[in-house]
């Protein structure tokens, strides 16, 4: 028995890589070239990823259960910060932000095929361990808001290995939120890293949920309450990940 879940599990991975890049690539053409034309063609770029993302829930019996997404007012830009735990969280911003946005991506993302190419037109690229690129990726992702469009923070910085419900987050996201007047719209991914955990290729079908939490008005605050809106900010996704790990 044991050898044949073994089987099992192995075949389904193959189907999963199978749709991911065999989707992507019949996608691609409208996931690349609008937002090559120009920022404003992007919501023809985000209508292809979401429509991947669908594809990708449905074939691989993966679902995402969007939770409070009218929390979201279409016609403001937001700092979307949210908690990472698994590659699997990628389809479910996808399908979960209602508008166009722009991920801070680092820069080994670069290297996965075909979807190192999309997230070189659709994200802003950071390498972290350059002080000069981090000063870009913070000038483009202010530009972005500046165009009405929003963008999408990891505060953690990396995928969350540990046991804890959040990693401590960076002054980052928080930092351009005050200094762009942007609001902050927390979301939340839960199971993601159940399905697959960090660094592996271990998937399994199931249930993940991307929750909105409530917006966060930044007007208020200046460089000097950076501590208080990020632990503010925190301690809400925190309040919702350990509410979700109650209800499971």
């Amino acid at each position: 028995m044991k050898a044949l879940k073994q089987i099992a599990s192995k075949i389904y991975v193959g189907w999963v890589l199978l749709v991911f890049t065999s989707f992507m690539l019949i996608l691609l053409p409208i996931i690349i070239f609008p937002i090559l034309l120009g920022e404003k063609y992007g919501s023809i770029t985000y209508f292809g990823l979401r429509a991947w993302s669908w594809i990708f829930s449905k074939l691989n019996f993966i679902k995402y259960e969007v939770v409070n997404a009218n929390n979201v007012n279409r016609n403001k830009s937001y700092i979307y910060t949210s908690n990472h735990t698994s590659f699997l969280d990628v389809p479910g911003l996808c399908l979960g932000v209602p508008t166009q946005f722009r991920p801070l991506a680092k820069r080994e993302l670069l290297k996965i095929p075909v979807f190192g190419w999309i997230v070189r037109v659709a994200a802003v690229i950071v390498d972290r361990s350059s002080t000069e690129s981090r000063k870009k990726s913070v000038k483009k992702l202010k530009q972005v808001l500046g165009e009405g469009i929003s963008i999408l923070i990891f505060p953690e910085g990396t995928q969350n290995r540990t046991d804890q419900p959040l990693q401590p987050f960076y002054d980052g996201a928080f930092r351009i939120a005050v200094e762009a007047g942007a609001p902050i719209m927390p979301i939340v991914i839960t199971n993601a890293g159940r399905l697959m955990p960090p660094n592996s290729l271990n998937i399994k079908p199931g249930k993940i949920k991307v929750i909105f939490g409530e917006e966060v008005d930044t007007s208020g605050y200046s460089l000097s309450d950076l501590p208080f809106l990020k632990e503010k900010v925190f301690n809400e996704m925190k309040a919702i990940v350990e509410r979700e790990a109650k209800n499971r």
